[in-house]
């Protein structure tokens, strides 16, 4: 059992900056990845960025260059470094962490969602 929790949400002003924090535990044998993805009201979730264990990283377009993903293995924990926001950031973020747990001697694929943290960037 994995559990994906998601910290660091709020308001923030256009132009600000948030991070936001998420971590995995549970019965964790290794994870290979860890992403954050966002869903605004009437939109579909989409990728904002996703890390693997090897420190391989990918953004959304419309991140680039303001977003920045990192982690931390020891604490099986990732992050996101969100500058220069704009209204079209507000989102629920979603964290998505896929590997392998290992329970009662038996190892298995998870990909387990954490339950979201409220992004909001107003005036």
């Amino acid at each position: 059992q994995v559990q994906v929790v998601e910290s660091g949400g709020g308001l923030v002003q256009p132009g600000g900056s948030l991070r936001l924090s998420c971590a995995a535990s549970g019965s964790i044998f290794s994870i290979n990845a860890m992403g954050w993805y966002r869903q605004a009201p009437g939109k579909e979730r989409e990728l904002v960025a996703r890390i693997t264990r090897a420190g391989s990283t990918n953004y959304a377009d419309s991140v680039k260059g303001r977003f920045t993903i990192s982690s931390d293995n020891a604490k099986n924990t990732v992050y996101l470094q969100m500058n220069s926001l704009k209204p079209e950031d507000t989102a629920v973020y979603y964290c998505n962490a896929a590997g392998i747990a290992m329970a009662t001697l038996m190892k298995y694929e998870y990909n387990e969602w954490g339950q979201g943290t409220q992004v909001t960037v107003s005036s």
